[in-house]
């Protein structure tokens, strides 16, 4: 049997020995540098491991709250704090709203407060009665007007007796109206319109003074100085009366201080006499008497009365002259 022949080669095992499997062994691990760098990529993979385990782990703490179960402290803390939204909301959109409010109740308030003030101060002795003045007086005695007013003194002045004022005029017949002012803080004025006298009537007691009311003003036993004497029927109630005090007050002073007497039987026969000359001047009724008294002025101007015995202005478009 032919024996092959040897190349250099150890191609099997009889040829080689233990030393070709100690190469052949040696050929196929890996190198220290290799085995260095798999065990570096398997701690890496360790390492990824536990960390993500870890993840996992720290997960399933932070979810397990959520399988705790919820108690009526949680439910009613979530209530309030969404009650406490909701009227913050509600605050929110009605702020304009409250505001509009609260402006009229302040404003209300205000006129409330100011009308309480103003009455409680004006019922006070702050506001109360400390002088009366009369204005107006000529022949009426002020100073007795005064002391018949005394009792209102310290009164305040919503609290001013207008019955008691009323009654105490009444003791003062010159007096045809007045008027009552109240000045704060503590002046009362008192206003006087005075009767003014139209003339005389003869009477048992002498001549009294009278005005165109027929109040009677004052009695002396002689004729009154500048005072013309009325004569007329039905005394000084009666209409005759009336008409002659309405043409009396309706004569000028220059003509007024010329009469000296004035008679009626009605109110349509109104006759006046005048004295300088003791002509007369027929009237006739009332009606129409400020005109009357402008065109006998004028007719007086033109035809004096020293040489005339009458006129008749009773109709004051057609004047007669006697």
């Amino acid at each position: 049997m032919p024996v092959a022949a040897d190349d250099g080669h150890d191609d099997g095992v009889v040829g080689g020995g233990v030393s070709g499997l100690t190469r052949i062994s040696r050929g196929a691990l890996p190198s220290r540098e290799a085995q260095q760098a798999r065990g570096a990529a398997a701690d890496d993979e360790d390492d990824t491991g536990r960390y993500a385990q870890g993840r996992g782990s720290h997960d399933r703490t932070e979810d397990a709250p959520e399988d705790e179960p919820i108690g009526w402290r949680d439910l009613w803390r979530a209530s309030r704090a969404r009650r406490r939204a909701l009227r913050a909301e509600a605050r929110r959109f009605t702020v304009r709203t409250r505001r509009r409010r609260w402006y009229w109740i302040g404003s209300l308030g205000a006129v409330v407060l100011l009308i309480v003030g103003t009455l409680a101060a004006a019922y006070s002795p702050l506001f109360s009665v400390r002088e009366v003045t009369v204005v107006g007086a000529d022949t009426v005695d002020a100073d007795a007007i005064v002391s018949a007013l005394d009792d209102q003194i310290g009164t305040p002045m919503p609290l001013v007796d207008h019955s008691a004022i009323r009654a105490a005029m009444l003791e003062f017949p010159l007096i045809e109206t007045y008027q009552v002012e109240s000045h704060p803080p503590h002046e009362l004025v008192v206003r006087l319109v005075e009767r003014t006298p139209v003339g005389a009537i003869a009477t048992d007691a002498g001549y009294t003074v009278v005005d165109a009311a027929g109040v009677a003003l004052s009695t002396r036993e002689g004729k009154p100085e500048g005072q013309p004497v009325i004569d007329v029927g039905g005394g000084t109630s009666s209409e005759a009366f009336a008409a002659v005090g309405q043409v009396l007050r309706s004569l000028p002073s220059s003509l007024r201080k010329q009469v000296t007497e004035v008679t009626a039987s009605s109110p349509h026969d109104v006759t006046i006499t005048l004295g300088a000359s003791n002509a007369s001047v027929v009237w006739g009724n009332a009606s129409d008497s400020a005109l009357k008294a402008v065109v006998l002025e004028d007719v007086m101007a033109d035809r004096p009365a020293d040489g005339v015995q009458e006129y008749d202005v009773s109709s004051p478009n057609a004047v007669v002259v006697r």
